[in-house]
């Protein structure tokens, strides 16, 4: 059996689309969406939600020549990795770095494209009133011997950062997946780590990225992103975190993906009828080949009732704060991201977006980014907005911080799965026939885990149709 993909057999739809424009850093990204519901329509593959998952199983779906239509309830593309622009300046929503060595990231995204710009090496703990400098050896020799006498840690916790830093580079990716493996917490203490380094620089950098700061995430992902690290750099986009999935979707065919049309429901699984996906708006779509279902881990069960197909862990969340100066009223020049390493107050990192890529912000304005962990659910947004003012006063200066004005609050209920142990991150993505999972839930809770389970979903379903993959 073979699929061949044609602008006209590609999507059979006969209804009249609005035509939408998304800019990518590269090129323009044109999208159709459908307005009004018409009788049963069919394509090859259904695919809901455009996330990195959902996008990243077009982009196979494309390269193996089978047709498919991409399904999405927002109005945009890139589910949580999305960047908004307010009165000039890109707000990504959250705080997100996009590591360089990821390895699945490396063959799907045009990185010169991206125009990536590169954060420091390191970072700087606020501590007792003062900033540290936590430094890779191996890019900033020099300030990292500095800061071998600083309070962060001691001695020999430096050390064992440079021997863990060894450890996980001997190992491959499959073996840093299917190792053993307890939480970061544990480990880093069976490792020797003091409870000072701990507290002063693994809970508010890994906590800030795992947004987890008790540590509780399980050790491969922390082995599988200290590898990354030590193999790349930190980085944004140029136009914003979302200038990966828009370059992703601007790489598929013309009036592949349908926007602002929510799924309400999935049926017909079974040996004799194809998968049907039906629209908040009553439409009803048909997939010849099946259903890949790419959407936060918390609507999987939504659409798919009774299944109990993932884990009901509580996801991971963090709000993320902007404010706006005048570039004159950024204290520091450097593209490095600030933790805080006191173990007092509700910011835990914070960074001058447009000290990292200037195109952050309008000339002659500057950006900052804050994050704290959690949702702070009995605080307002106002109440929150002055506490970090206050808190972020003590370390920049209040002439300084008072300057500011607030941008905007993100408070993103959603930000991670749980991966807490116990985990499987090489999940099976076909659960039933014709219908196949995909998302960073089933891999590990990376922008990469992401793209690989779109990848693995597409593999399914086409070993299941008994057909060839073409990477």
């Amino acid at each position: 059996m073979s699929l061949t993909l044609s602008s006209a057999a590609h999507l059979s739809f006969s209804s009249s689309f609005y035509r939408i424009s998304l800019l990518s850093s590269s090129q323009s990204l044109h999208c159709r969406f459908k307005t009004k519901a018409s009788s049963s329509q069919k394509t090859g593959v259904i695919i809901i939600g455009a996330g990195l998952a959902g996008l990243a199983a077009a982009t196979h779906l494309t390269s193996n020549n089978i047709p498919f239509l991409v399904v999405e309830a927002s109005d945009g593309v890139g589910g949580r990795v999305r960047t908004d622009v307010v009165d000039g300046f890109l707000l990504d929503r959250g705080f997100q770095i996009f590591i360089t060595a990821y390895p699945e990231a490396q063959k799907l995204l045009d990185y010169e494209a991206l125009r990536l710009h590169k954060f420091y090496s390191g970072a700087r703990v606020y501590l007792d009133g003062q900033f540290h400098t936590v430094a890779d050896p191996l890019r900033h020799f020099a300030d990292s011997l500095k800061s071998l006498t600083n309070p962060v840690g001691s001695l020999l916790d430096k050390l064992l950062i440079g021997s863990t830093r060894i450890r996980v580079l001997s190992k491959s990716n499959d073996q840093i997946i299917n190792s053993t493996e307890t939480t970061t917490i544990d480990m880093l203490r069976d490792l020797g780590f003091s409870d000072s380094m701990i507290a002063r620089f693994f809970r508010p950098f890994f906590g800030g990225i795992f947004f987890d700061t008790q540590l509780e995430t399980t050790s491969r992902l922390f082995d599988f992103i200290f590898k990354c690290l030590a193999l790349g750099d930190n980085t944004l986009p140029e136009r914003g975190i979302g200038a990966i999935p828009n370059q992703l979707a601007a790489k598929l065919p013309s009036n592949s993906v349908l926007l602002n049309s929510r799924v309400v429901s999935i049926d017909s699984f079974s040996k004799t009828a194809s998968p049907r996906v039906k629209l908040e708006n009553g439409e009803i779509l048909q997939s010849e080949h099946g259903v890949i279902l790419a959407v936060e881990q918390p609507e999987v069960d939504k659409l798919i009732a009774g299944k109990n197909l993932v884990d009901k862990r509580p996801g991971r969340s963090t709000i993320c704060l902007y404010f706006t100066t005048d570039t004159q009223m950024i204290p520091v020049k450097d593209p490095v991201l600030f933790l805080n390493g006191s173990g007092k107050g509700i910011v835990n990192n914070m960074f001058f977006a447009t000290n990292v890529a200037s195109s952050y912000g309008p000339s002659g304005k500057g950006l900052v980014s804050v994050s704290l962990i959690g949702l702070y659910n009995d605080v307002s947004d106002g109440d929150l907005t002055a506490k970090v003012v206050e808190e972020l006063s003590g370390w920049f200066g209040d002439s300084v911080v008072r300057s500011w004005t607030h941008l905007r609050t993100y408070r993103i209920h959603f930000a991670q799965p749980n991966q807490r142990p116990p985990t499987d991150l090489m999940k099976e993505s076909g659960v039933e026939k014709g219908l196949y999972l995909c998302g960073d839930y089933m891999t590990s809770a990376t922008f990469d885990g992401a793209l690989v389970s779109g990848r693995k979903a597409v593999e399914a379903l086409l070993r299941e149709r008994q057909l060839p993959f073409i990477y």
